[in-house]
């Protein structure tokens, strides 16, 4: 068995990014937001141009932001307030370990681990969104996320852990390097179709939506108006956001391409990823979450472990130095 090619790890970002990480994550938030009110404003047969849709999200945030916050009865502020604000943060946190360009703002020997675990925060949090107000609605849509979650965690942590089983690394840019002759995407196809469909409903969008949808009454987020429901709002689409970029240094090399700077590179890639879960979404209708949890335990659970062991087979006939 042979030892792994070390790779040269780059710096991490200077502190001062982890300032900026917001921005740029909120940045990316309003324009899938913009782009996906589009999409349904055509869908409902009135197209508007590209500048009315920009301004459709901060009239929403505007509207959320001057109404007034409800309250329940027996509720638990506590658990209600700290769902709602930990969603955000948790995307935000697993941000830190995706590669801006060439760098991170947290390079950590354990990125992937690290990104898995915030996702993780992240599907508690939506579950206390849903706890915290001791309603019937919101209840019910907390506990479907939870049902939800169970079945496509399993297959998203496969595809991670297959991507990073490529590379014999859990450090994400050290995944970056292993893709400098080939993207992992032409080498692990169902990986990066399993991470895409698990992503999507680890931030319930989509077909995924049930947790949140209309059907009941609006779900985990029922219960949730003013202030509240915009930082639960967008903690979902930061979330999205981040799961899609994630899907860049996994599976698209990063920011390895010809010509154009690196960071454009992850810009231009993360936009495509994006662009295309919104415009699937709009294909898709919201399916029963009895079908959608079947899919996942007999399809895709079954097509990762398939998938993760013909990597692990090449690595090591490679004598484990990866792909």
């Amino acid at each position: 068995m042979g030892e792994p090619m070390p790779t040269e790890v780059p710096d991490a970002l200077p502190v001062w990014w982890v300032l900026l990480l917001p921005l740029l994550l909120a940045l990316g938030a309003w324009a899938t937001t913009s782009f996906d009110a589009a999409l349904t404003a055509r869908a409902a047969g009135r197209p508007i141009g590209p500048v009315p849709a920009t301004l459709v999200p901060v009239r929403e945030s505007a509207r959320l932001l001057v109404g007034q916050r409800r309250r329940t009865v027996a509720a638990d502020p506590v658990l209600w307030r700290l769902g709602t604000a930990v969603l955000p943060v948790a995307a935000v946190l697993a941000a830190a370990v995706l590669p801006l360009g060439s760098r991170p703002v947290a390079d950590l020997a354990v990125g992937v681990v690290w990104f898995n675990a915030m996702e993780v925060l992240a599907w508690a949090a939506v579950w206390m969104a849903g706890w915290g107000p001791d309603s019937t609605l919101s209840l019910v849509g907390g506990y479907r996320f939870v049902a939800q979650g169970l079945a496509y965690e399993l297959p998203h942590m496969f595809a991670i852990i297959t991507a990073a089983l490529g590379a014999q690394s859990l450090r994400i840019t050290d995944i970056v390097a292993a893709q400098q002759g080939l993207w992992f995407v032409a080498i692990m196809p169902v990986a990066f179709v399993v991470y895409l469909v698990s992503a999507a409903a680890m931030a319930f969008w989509g077909p995924f939506d049930a947790p949140v949808d209309r059907g009941i009454a609006g779900g985990a987020a029922a219960e949730l108006s003013g202030v509240d429901r915009l930082v639960f709002a967008g903690g979902r689409w930061l979330l999205l956001v981040v799961a899609a970029a994630m899907a860049v240094p996994l599976f698209l090399g990063g920011g390895n391409g010809p010509w154009l700077p690196a960071w454009l590179w992850v810009a231009i890639k993360t936009a495509a990823v994006l662009g295309g879960l919104v415009w699937l979404r709009h294909r898709f209708p919201t399916i029963r979450m009895d079908r959608w949890t079947e899919f996942s335990w007999i399809v895709l659970v079954p097509l990762m472990i398939a998938q993760a062991l013909a990597v692990a087979l090449v690595v090591l006939g490679r004598g484990g130095g990866g792909m």
